[in-house]
């Protein structure tokens, strides 16, 4: 009796997790590059209570019987799934077509992943430099901050499917100023560690950052000015899964219920 109520303890916990993460993804549905997460799960070990023998009459028994004991998380995936993109009235506000992110350099010198475009020019000590939300400078194809000398007019700059900005000369047509928005890759995104704000920090289970730019072997990513990718949360998606994850704890605290009952009556038998 008391593994059915460690099994079933078991599986609470697990659905409470499940009903976390949707919570999360529900809660993020309008937060910008945000990429929706799902659980995957993977049964505890088995107790063998009756191994491959052979019976009195010398019969082969050819399979034991093991009894699991649970369940437990094993993951919580990001789905890197395309978002949906919205116009937005902002000239510094990019949106990735395809698989790259956007780089940055936090305070603490590190560099970060995103997909979150929007951006912002601000004042830096030697131009207007390109940065999120958070003041990160964004770097380019080099790895470099992406700063422009005072004398630009910023709402003047136009960027390309491929990153390059350009500016207006004097019969109004856009020409390059030999700086291009850095995007990169991974071999294996959901190996990132996902941290606040849409940002990502590279792993040794994400591997090395691959410079679309350098790197000729991928598919490389358009850069779409004017526009943000939203969140890819399937509100009904995740109004399903909900259900399903509430149905599935109500059942595991229910075979908790049955066990409790059948322990009474156990005690009950000495009377």
């Amino acid at each position: 009796m008391v593994r059915s109520l460690w099994t079933a303890a078991t599986g609470m916990i697990a659905q409470q997790t499940n009903l976390d993460t949707i919570a999360n993804n529900l809660a993020n549905v309008n937060t910008t590059g945000y990429k929706t997460q799902v659980n995957e799960f993977k049964s505890l070990l088995y107790q063998s209570i009756q191994t491959k023998t052979t019976s009195a009459n010398g019969e082969d028994r050819p399979s034991g019987a093991q009894v699991g004991l649970g369940v437990r998380n094993a993951s919580i995936a990001s789905i890197f799934r395309q978002g949906p993109l919205y116009d937005s009235d902002s000239d510094t506000s990019f949106a990735i077509d395809g698989k790259g992110f956007f780089a940055v350099r936090a305070a603490d010198g590190n560099t970060y992943y995103t997909r979150n475009g929007d951006f912002n020019f601000t004042l830096a000590t030697n131009g207007n430099m390109l940065a999120n939300s958070e003041g990160y400078p964004v770097l380019d194809i080099n790895g470099q901050p992406i700063i422009l000398p005072e004398e630009y007019t910023v709402s003047k700059i136009v960027v390309t499917s491929d990153g390059n900005l350009c500016y207006p000369d004097e019969v109004g047509n856009p020409q390059p100023l030999g700086i291009t928005i850095g995007v990169y890759q991974f071999n294996n995104p959901n190996g990132l560690e996902k941290l606040g704000g849409s940002i990502f920090q590279q792993t040794a289970a994400s591997g090395q950052p691959l410079n679309e730019a350098t790197n000729n072997n991928l598919q490389r990513s358009s850069i779409i000015q004017g526009y943000l990718e939203g969140s890819n949360v399937q509100v009904a998606d995740e109004m399903v899964n909900m259900i399903v994850t509430q149905r599935a704890y109500e059942l595991n605290s229910k075979a908790i219920i049955a066990s409790d009952e059948m322990l009474q009556q156990a005690n009950n038998l000495r009377r």
